[in-house]
């Protein structure tokens, strides 16, 4: 565990009093000064010294005094009096409002301020770090976010989120066309030779068809052959001819990567690549088997099972993060980390793209806030905000009472001691 300093220590000493028993302490100094004034005003014809001590409990009520109604007219009328400039807080809780929204407006939620703060955070390297740490270290954070997010997906309407969800993706993908995509990726594919273990996977399952049909095959030669063909028993001769050939022809596609054949159906799917970027005919009949698919029950039932599984996974694992992390996922995770720290073009398109988001929040949603701001502490109630207030501050303010009563006390002590001089 960090040490905590020596300013921390103070504030979190639970053996000092708090705001309350310092405000004892305080009076309790301010009625002592008024005992001692009292005693040493009776005692000094006969003690001369004296005066000094009466000096010093003068000027120290003085002192007290006035900070007392310093530090109480922030928060009240003192003695419940309506003295002008008194109760400060409470009577300018909405105009405190208003400047606090603007100094988060202007020092904080600003696009450019924003963008300037952001410029000196690197977000991909602590990032990197983090996805690195052992299992050990940073378990506390790790721990604390695991909890927030299963507690955030477990406590939405699971039925209502999983809506909104499917709604995005439709949405997305509505307003998403889809044929130049797949064009770019088929053509990729080609130039790269990608296809050909496709291309091959589907010439052996025309192998396997074809034995698994043959009985079929020769069936349908053998309604589709006239008499004569039956007669001779040339249907049997043709259905083993048919097949025969067929079976040679993707024993032959198989083994050459030059077959007539398998070059047309190459050809093929370089034109199919080609009208799917170019041909509005094809790109518009996509479109429309996206509607319909998008449209399809089965589809939305599938999008159904998708979201339940996805949320049971990151609830899970949320669960139990140390368990995810030391698999294969935490090895995957380590691995990332180290490219983020290593490769400076991933990070600095990394923090390019969280400034740009950042920035785009503060100036999409930083009026919001500081309206939102604004707004909820006009409608906090006035004696709320200043107990909230004097609960916070109002130990060190005692301090300042206590302060001012002994600083007064040396004061009129010191202006004694030149006027005897």
């Amino acid at each position: 565990m960090a040490r905590m300093s020596n300013g921390a220590l103070a504030r979190f000493n639970p053996a000092q009093p708090g705001a309350a028993g310092m405000k004892i302490v305080a009076t309790g100094l301010l009625l002592v000064m008024a005992v001692v004034f009292v005693v040493s005003r009776a005692l000094q014809p006969a003690h001369p010294w004296l005066a000094y001590v009466k000096s010093f409990a003068e000027a120290a009520m003085v002192g007290g005094l006035a900070d007392w109604f310093a530090v109480t007219a922030l928060f009240r009328h003192p003695l419940g009096l309506p003295v002008p400039h008194t109760a400060i807080i409470p009577r300018n809780k909405d105009r405190i409002g208003e400047a606090l929204a603007n100094f988060l407006r202007e020092n904080f939620l600003t696009p450019s301020v924003v963008a300037r703060r952001m410029r000196n955070i690197d977000v991909a390297a602590a990032a990197g770090r983090f996805l690195q740490t052992p299992a050990g270290e940073g378990t506390r954070i790790r721990a604390g976010a695991s909890r927030l997010i299963a507690n955030i997906f477990e406590s939405l309407d699971d039925e209502r989120l999983g809506g909104i969800v499917k709604s995005a993706i439709s949405s997305r993908l509505r307003a998403m066309e889809v044929s130049p995509l797949l064009g770019h990726a088929l053509a990729s594919s080609i130039n790269d030779d990608r296809h050909v273990p496709m291309l091959e996977a589907a010439i052996r399952w025309m192998a396997r068809a074809l034995d698994a049909n043959e009985p079929l095959i020769r069936e349908m030669v053998h309604n589709k052959a006239n008499w004569v063909l039956k007669l001779a028993a040339l249907d049997t001769k043709l259905a083993d001819a048919i097949i025969d050939g067929l079976r040679k022809l993707t024993t032959e596609m198989s083994t050459d990567p030059a077959h007539p054949v398998r070059i047309k159906v190459e050809e093929a799917l370089a034109q199919l690549a080609n009208d799917l970027q170019t041909r509005p005919e094809t790109r518009a009949r996509v479109e429309e088997m996206k509607e319909q698919l998008l449209e399809n029950r089965s589809v939305g039932l599938w999008l159904d099972t998708l979201w339940q599984k996805g949320r049971e996974a990151v609830i899970r694992a949320a669960r139990n993060p140390d368990a995810v992390l030391a698999g294969k996922v935490g090895e995957v995770l380590k691995s990332m980390g180290a490219t983020l720290e290593r490769d400076p073009q991933i990070r600095i398109a990394i923090n390019r793209f969280a400034r740009r988001a950042v920035v785009g929040m503060a100036a999409s949603y930083g009026s919001s806030i500081v309206k939102l701001v604004s707004e909820t502490i006009r409608g906090w109630d006035a004696r709320t905000v200043t107990a909230r207030l004097e609960a916070a501050v109002g130990r060190d303010l005692q301090y300042i009472r206590i302060n001012g009563t002994l600083v007064g006390g040396l004061v009129g002590l010191v202006l004694h001691v030149l006027d005897a001089l």
